[in-house]
């Protein structure tokens, strides 16, 4: 019998459509998503973090401290290293994201990376003392890396200064972007972002 994500979700049947994605997403089973970081020092380590724990750790900083869709977002450390404190929003994000879609969470997490994933991105190359931005493909890894940073970052204005918890806040963002709602995801914003911004470098 494989065990459950927090002793109540199913890990076996996860589907995940985006070939580039599945080589980087992780469903290892697990009851608590925590390895206490013996992956850090590995090369690539992460590929084999559970999904849900890398999640969890997206979640732990100290907000954006820069203007951020015209924010500026600190948390003054409350979330920084606090990973048992990040697990139980992730926790209680998904008992409300299964009570409103009546679907495995972590399905709905899997569609909302595919969802909020960009392919193009730019990079700064200098020629003779010149900069330039040029447009670049992204590898599976870095998608995966910023689809899970604008989540998670959605899910921490979501509740700044504001009457919504930050479970509340990360499972209405899963909600929203696993569904594609272009209007209420922010992070399908940022991916549309980043992409014309590639498009217009090209």
């Amino acid at each position: 019998m494989t065990e459950k994500l927090f002793g109540k979700y199913d890990l076996e049947n996860i589907q995940i459509k985006d070939k580039s994605l599945a080589q980087t997403v992780s469903f290892k089973g697990i009851t608590v998503p925590h390895t206490f970081g013996r992956h850090a020092k590995k090369p690539l380590g992460k590929i084999n973090l559970n999904v849900v724990e890398r999640l969890a750790n997206k979640l732990m900083r100290g907000g954006t401290g820069e203007k951020t869709s015209g924010k500026v977002i600190r948390t003054h450390g409350r979330m920084q290293g606090k990973k048992l404190k990040a697990l139980k929003i992730v926790e209680k994000a998904f008992d409300i994201v299964a009570e409103q879609t009546k679907e495995n969470p972590v399905q709905v997490l899997v569609k909302a990376l595919e969802f909020s994933a960009p392919r193009e991105d730019t990079t700064r190359v200098q020629y003779g003392g010149v900069s330039y931005q040029i447009a670049v493909d992204l590898s599976a890894t870095r998608r995966l890396d910023m689809a899970l940073r604008n989540i998670t970052l959605a899910a921490i204005m979501g509740s700044f200064n504001k009457g919504k918890s930050m479970s509340q806040s990360l499972a209405h963002e899963l909600i929203f972007t696993g569904k594609g709602d272009q209007q209420n995801s922010y992070a399908m914003k940022k991916r549309d972002e980043t992409e014309r911004m590639a498009r217009s470098a090209r």
